[in-house]
């Protein structure tokens, strides 16, 4: 029989995509609460459906997007993937980057906006022009955000692209 190694790396790795498949959850939340936002003729599920995205934006989204960033540079940190060895590494950086500013900043300010004018104005909103604008950019950056999140997914599991090449310092002489 063989012996599972519970080694804090695997504890670690299972943190990381803890909080990673949380982050995924909550933004496809956010894409079914748009959703219903944009197809209701209830004003209570239009208030709702923007005062919950708030509220995740403000805890869920924080949160998970916290932890997935520190277990993951820890991660890089106390392996040896690195920070710069490997090119999918890189790819899920920059994309980490643009998950932070749209989930952290762009989610939470959008929905914020959204709640504000719906609690305020309620179906009325629907005739708002700056409401629909900011609700657009609201469902563009949950597609941004899934799309973004998907990618780090497959990056991570199929590691393509391989190691990056290492300049000697002979070729540098040269």
């Amino acid at each position: 029989m063989k012996k599972i190694g519970l080694t804090p790396k695997k504890w670690l790795l299972t943190l990381h995509i803890l909080f990673a498949a949380i982050m995924f959850g909550v933004t496809v939340t956010f894409l079914v609460l748009s959703i219903a936002a944009a197809v209701t003729t209830d004003e209570g599920v239009l208030k709702a459906s923007y005062t919950s995205m708030h509220l995740l934006a403000k805890t869920s989204v924080r949160a998970s997007t916290i932890g997935t960033v520190v277990t993951g540079v820890l991660l890089s940190l106390l392996t040896h993937w690195g920070f710069f060895r490997y090119y999918w590494i890189i790819v899920k950086e920059l994309l980490t980057i643009l998950s932070i500013g749209i989930g952290m900043v762009g989610i939470y300010l959008w929905s914020s906006k959204a709640a504000s004018i719906a609690s305020v104005q309620g179906m009325e909103s629907l005739q708002n022009p700056d409401f629909l604008v900011n609700r657009t950019c609201l469902f563009i950056g949950i597609s941004l955000q899934i799309v973004s999140l998907i990618a780090m997914f497959i990056l991570s599991v199929f590691k393509p692209w391989g190691k990056r090449e290492r300049k000697s310092k002979l070729s540098k002489k040269h």
